[in-house]
């Protein structure tokens, strides 16, 4: 309603100052930094996990090696904590300049592309993880119907690290969601902060 010419908006409208909105940037901007560090420590510490993992047993007079590489969900699952690690790592120093250089928003293509990116290896993760965790079971319980022998019980150790790099990973890829959820917030403000813009000029 407007009183002598001058705009009064009703009292159950909700006014956003800028300051609030700095404030929940910044929040934002903090989880996603520390986020990212964990995801980034964690993936490298989940590929060593597993990547350097093996044990040596002698069966009849013959020695058997068990290693990563003789499982391809294993494979699989350490080239994705690679690969998650490094765009952690890139994501990190872009998020430590954005923060040296004050910027509050970033443009919409570069947000595309973190939501783009931060989707990917969310999807990534969660298969590979899938993937290992199929492996792991079918290597603890083996699978009878098919005649595949259960080996947990032979390579204790290499079985007990492999659990360990898969636990790292599960909460890596539960890190990947989450980050998804901000990177959609970051991008999807945009379109509305320019909404709330062209409203505001009638």
């Amino acid at each position: 309603m407007s009183y002598l010419g001058v705009g009064v908006s009703p009292g159950n409208v909700p006014v956003y100052h800028g300051s609030n909105l700095k404030v929940v940037d910044k929040k934002v901007r903090i989880a996603e930094l520390v986020l990212r560090c964990v995801i980034c420590g964690l993936a490298v510490l989940a590929a060593v996990l597993i990547g350097t993992d093996t044990q040596v047993k002698e069966i009849f007079t013959i020695k058997k090696e068990a290693k990563f590489t003789e499982m391809k969900a294993l494979v699989f699952l350490v080239i994705a904590n690679g690969m998650a690690a490094a765009y952690s790592l890139v994501q990190v120093l872009r998020c430590i300049a954005s923060m040296i250089r004050g910027n509050v928003l970033f443009n919409k293509p570069l947000a595309w592309a973190i939501f783009s990116g931060d989707q990917l290896m969310s999807y990534l993760s969660l298969a590979a993880v899938a993937a290992a965790a199929q492996s792991a079971v079918i290597a603890k319980l083996g699978q009878t119907e098919l005649q595949w022998m259960k080996i947990c019980n032979i390579y204790g150790k290499f079985c007990n690290q492999v659990g360990e790099g898969i636990a790292s990973s599960l909460i890596v890829s539960l890190s990947m969601v989450v980050l998804s959820g901000i990177s959609a917030f970051s991008l999807f403000r945009l379109y509305g902060e320019n909404k709330g813009k062209n409203s505001a000029r009638w």
